[in-house]
């Protein structure tokens, strides 16, 4: 691996750059040094690079009672026993003040966590631009207020999944600009829309149809691009490195082609792959074409129908 640092001109925000060139690879990997970053751009990369991040659409009140909402991506469910969800409201880059949700969970140790849709996207958005203290965001975006029955904040009316917490813990990351603040909320009650469940009384994602956060503007519509990986199976599968090389190193078959034929439990025998090939007209075909790749396309033509025993026969018997 080759190894230069530059004084960056050609990146317009002119910080200190790594650049790794590794052996055996056309690309060159940039390598930033986040002491060197300012922490505005270094807050832009990791929002750009970790996500789709799930929203939590977060209710708050003051001591008062008066309610507060907001949007926090930096969240996420961290245990069921007890069922806690954690989210950070960050101090601000810019002036490094804290956040009406943060005063609020420290103030009062409540919090209603309400999941967000789609359809509810826009108005989520305008509810996160930062009013004055004692404006209810509620109001100007347009939400329902709904009382809770555990907690003193409302939940959203819109929000097909409402979780009450209770706030067990803040625990603060630093105490400078764009630090964050992890705000462990135990459920105390969860309600559901019965419009988002399926017949057996599931989440269905599709109905569900959330959204996520990107960085910028952008964010991730779930119902747009839901796709099913099998879990590993509790057999055990044969893995990657079982794998033969020839196999492995095909110019047609990708990282995940390959660990779909590695989470197979076990590679098929030489007589099953000599039987398959007798009953397969379509797998003698492909084997006595002239193409050297046509086996492996072809395996993955399989492995896209979900057909992982046929891939791994066909690839087996394209190395004879």
């Amino acid at each position: 691996m080759n190894r230069f640092v530059v004084e960056s001109t050609f990146f317009p925000l002119g910080f200190r750059v790594v650049f790794n060139t590794f052996a055996g690879m056309d690309d060159e990997l940039l390598t930033l040094l986040p002491e060197d970053l300012e922490t505005r751009v270094l807050h832009a990369y990791l929002l750009s690079a970790v996500g789709p991040r799930p929203i939590a659409f977060a209710s708050t009140v003051d001591a008062l009672g008066t309610p507060n909402l907001a949007p926090f991506s930096f969240f996420n469910v961290f245990s069921a026993n007890p069922p806690v969800l954690i989210f950070s409201p960050a101090r601000r880059v810019r002036d490094n003040t804290t956040k009406h949700t943060l005063e609020n969970v420290l103030d009062t140790g409540e919090v209603v966590i309400n999941v967000v849709t789609y359809p509810m996207v826009q108005q989520m958005s305008l509810a996160s631009t930062e009013y004055d203290r004692g404006v209810n965001e509620f109001e100007k975006a347009g939400f329902t207020m709904v009382p809770s029955e555990m907690v003193k904040p409302w939940r959203v009316g819109e929000s097909p999944v409402q979780f009450e917490c209770r706030v067990t813990k803040v625990e603060a990351l630093g105490e400078e600009g764009g630090a964050g603040n992890l705000v462990f909320s135990e459920v105390v009650r969860i309600h559901v829309k019965k419009e988002v469940l399926d017949g057996e009384g599931r989440l269905d994602p599709l109905k569900l149809d959330l959204v996520a956060r990107m960085g910028g503007n952008w964010y991730s519509r779930a119902a747009d691009g839901l796709f099913e990986v099998p879990k590993p199976r509790s057999g055990k599968g044969v893995g990657v490195d079982a794998i033969p090389e020839s196999i492995r190193n095909s110019p047609v078959l990708t990282g995940n082609d390959l660990g779909r034929l590695g989470n197979f439990e076990r590679i098929p025998s030489e007589g099953e792959v000599s039987a398959f090939v007798e009953e397969t007209v379509e797998a003698r075909t492909v084997l006595s074409s002239e193409d050297p790749q046509l086996v492996h396309k072809k395996a993955q033509a399989y492995l896209r129908a979900d057909d992982v025993a046929s891939a791994w026969k066909l690839l087996l018997a394209g190395i004879g």
